[in-house]
């Protein structure tokens, strides 16, 4: 009888999987994910770190073409205060400027260096994705960062020592 009743069910065309067969399908993607999580989650913070090494170098790079090119003064020097200095860092190394540092839109003989960052903006910072700098103009390096000016920074610059640190809340 037991057989017969499977022999109906085969011929009705009544087809599915068993609870077992599913919950083995169900383990094995479990286990798959439980192998495969953790490589992406390396794989992203490996290509973050790639990221900001490449992003901190040219931006290195450029400050020192800068300083160069300008008496060994680096960009900034025009702010008096912090916040001045961040907007004019930027604006130096993006803009094109004349041996006292002046920016302007368009390049001629009076501006003859620069820019020195193409697209008009910083790169980003890929562990807070902000693009934006703080500048420590004060005479003592050994003090604490500018904790103020920092809620909304990519990047720390050392105005006297020509430093640049990615930031990155801490």
């Amino acid at each position: 009888m037991i057989n017969q009743k499977k022999g109906r069910k085969r011929k009705l065309g009544i087809k599915g999987f068993t609870l077992i067969e599913i919950l083995i399908v169900v383990m094995v993607l479990g286990i798959l994910a439980m192998v495969i999580v953790p490589q992406i989650t390396v794989s992203t913070t490996d290509a973050k770190t790639s990221t900001l090494e490449t992003n901190i170098a040219a931006m290195r790079n450029a400050i020192e073409l800068y300083a160069v090119q300008h008496n060994n003064i680096y960009p900034g020097g025009t702010g008096a205060d912090a916040a001045a200095a961040a907007t004019a860092f930027v604006a130096q190394l993006t803009k094109y400027t004349n041996a006292a540092g002046g920016t302007s839109d368009t390049v001629d003989a009076a501006y003859p260096f620069g820019p020195y960052i193409k697209n008009n903006a910083l790169p980003t910072n890929p562990f807070n994705s902000l693009a934006t700098v703080a500048c420590d103009v004060s005479l003592d390096i050994t003090a604490a960062p500018l904790t103020t000016l920092l809620d909304d920074t990519g990047w720390y610059f050392y105005h006297k020592t020509g430093k640049l640190l990615a930031w990155d809340g801490s």
